[in-house]
């Protein structure tokens, strides 16, 4: 790692992260009359806890000691709306879900997922989504979603 990766990593407030995902998703449920109830508002911050995917298990562990009636259902529950409500993101090749930077709009996504550190970053990539849509409609195909993957290594982890 660099100096300045150093520097700009040292300088993250990630509890500013924290404080800006839970207020978009208290402002967003607000506006469109749906509940952020407890146990979503803490399921969505136990995943804004890092920039790491989470899993719906990993995340159950971490919620019984608040709540020791929790089941998986209940996890699956709350992440389902958080994903209805475009808060979160599921990693599809981890199974896992990471928070997302841009709540409140329907958008693709470009995650890059380190594979030493575990760090995903989502990145909006305008050139290799317009890519995408036309090869999507050079081959006739209607998306549901899209959503890209792709492991390496992430800028601090990557050899100098």
């Amino acid at each position: 790692m660099t100096e300045s990766e150093r520097i700009s990593h040292a300088e993250h407030d990630h509890n500013q992260c924290i404080r800006k995902a839970i207020s978009v998703a208290e402002q967003l449920c607000l506006s469109r009359g749906v509940q952020l109830t407890p146990i979503r508002h803490k399921i969505l911050e136990l995943i804004w806890n890092s920039h790491k995917a989470v899993k719906a298990y990993d995340l159950l562990d971490q919620i019984r000691p608040v709540n020791d009636a929790a089941k998986p259902s209940t996890v699956y529950r709350a992440l389902d709306f958080l994903l209805e409500q475009g808060l979160i993101h599921r990693v599809e090749s981890l199974n896992a879900f990471v928070g997302c930077h841009c709540s409140g709009t329907q958008h693709d996504q470009l995650l890059l997922i380190c594979t030493a550190c575990h760090t995903v970053e989502e990145r909006a990539a305008p050139n290799v989504l317009s890519a995408l849509e036309v090869e999507l409609t050079t081959a006739n195909f209607v998306p549901q979603r899209k959503t890209i993957e792709i492991h390496g290594l992430c800028k601090s982890c990557k050899p100098a």
